[in-house]
């Protein structure tokens, strides 16, 4: 016999997935009985609903928030931009080629230790966000350019259609699905690109200082219930990212 799944069920078990392992992690926490070294959901449940309520906390979730989508906005635009210059000239795609790839496989913290010769420690957190997420975008943007059928180019140029009706029925449409998938990817990758930055950095007010504080002081719930944050606001934002795409391709198709 065949069972569907539906959205009630696929919800139900990814509820008993979390309790899974939130269960397990109790279990180890108990088994160590050291919260200095393994902290346990409840107490870092507990240090997270004590930090919530206080400025501090909100200043620095602000702080990282507004630096990691600054950078990631910053290199969405310029990726998209590149994209679509190196889809009308190849020449530009020939010179970006090798430094993109070189992008894609520096570590992040070769970028951090060599950025911090020039960048001071509160901008750090922008600049490799921007240097994570640009060779993603880029990728996803030509990808999609080059998806767009030439004939229906041909075709709107021979009916002289207007360059922003072009854009709109033609264009976007086709480059849409692949940009889609490298921005959804690259916002967790700036999260987790930016906060390293910042652990490294440790700019005066971020995430990243009290996540280098906590590891200092040995106060492992802290550690915990700070990347506990961190996970929430990756996900709030990545959840928006979606909603907002998926917005987009729904003005596209009505539009069309």
């Amino acid at each position: 016999m065949k069972i569907s799944i539906t959205p009630r069920n696929k919800k139900t078990r990814r509820l008993l997935a979390a309790a899974f392992w939130l269960l397990l992690w109790q279990l180890a926490a108990m088994s160590v009985g050291q919260p200095i070294l393994l902290a346990s959901p409840v107490s870092t449940l507990a240090r997270l609903v004590e930090l919530i309520p206080t400025a501090e906390f909100w200043r620095a979730a602000l702080f990282t928030l507004g630096h990691i989508l600054a950078g990631y906005a910053l290199a969405v635009a310029a990726g998209i931009l590149l994209a679509a210059l190196a889809r009308r000239f190849e020449a530009v795609a020939d010179l970006l080629d090798p430094l993109l790839a070189a992008m894609r496989s520096v570590p992040v913290a070769s970028f951090v230790i060599a950025a911090l010769i020039w960048v001071p420690s509160r901008r750090l957190s922008i600049l490799i966000c921007f240097l994570i997420v640009l060779p993603l975008v880029y990728a996803g943007a030509l990808d999609g350019l080059r998806q767009i059928d030439p004939k229906l180019s041909e075709m709107a140029r021979v009916f002289r259609m207007p360059r922003l009706n072009r854009l709109r029925t033609v264009d976007l449409p086709a480059a849409m699905p692949s940009l889609c998938s490298a921005l959804s990817v690259s916002i967790g990758l700036a999260w987790k690109s930016g906060v390293a930055a910042e652990v490294i950095g440790i700019p005066m007010g971020s995430i990243g200082e009290k996540l280098y504080k906590a590891k200092i002081y040995l106060a492992t719930p802290d550690l915990f219930a700070w990347t506990v944050a961190i996970v929430l606001l990756s996900a709030g934002c990545a959840k928006l990212l979606r909603l907002g795409l998926k917005w987009a391709q729904k003005a596209l198709e009505a539009g069309n």
